[in-house]
């Protein structure tokens, strides 16, 4: 027999509410998951996977609406692997340029560990006339 999860299980495995869970349903990003005949939601290990795809594509700043629109393809079958691919393309490019602007913002906040670490050595701000931020009234 397929061992299979309860809601809450899941939840702790993905770290996740249960509330989310119960929210992806409602939503129709779990469609395929099964139901025992008392309702209870019976999670199998695909479809923690697919749970995981769909909070990839979320961390990438994917709408919900979109999201449904994958799971949907996905049950469609292979007619929509094209769209799928462009679709993790897309994401791919997406998450390139957030992670150049981080790269950008951690370099900014790299700079000035540097910068305070070395006023707070010398005593002084003044070891960076140049670099100073200066606030006047």
């Amino acid at each position: 027999m397929l061992k299979t999860y309860s809601i809450s299980e899941v939840a702790k495995k993905l770290n996740l509410s249960v509330y989310t869970l119960r929210y992806y349903d409602k939503e129709g990003l779990i469609p395929f998951v099964k139901r025992s005949v008392s309702g209870t939601r019976m999670f199998k290990e695909s479809d923690i996977n697919a749970l995981n795809i769909i909070e990839c594509l979320k961390s990438t700043g994917m709408p919900i609406k979109e999201i449904k629109n994958f799971i949907n393809w996905c049950s469609e079958g292979d007619s929509t692997l094209q769209q799928r691919y462009d679709l993790f393309i897309e994401r791919k490019a997406r998450v390139e340029a957030q992670m150049k602007e981080m790269k950008k913002t951690l370099e900014l906040i790299e700079h000035k560990c540097w910068y305070y670490q070395t006023a707070l050595d010398a005593g002084t701000e003044n070891v960076h006339k140049n670099d100073k931020i200066e606030i006047t009234n």
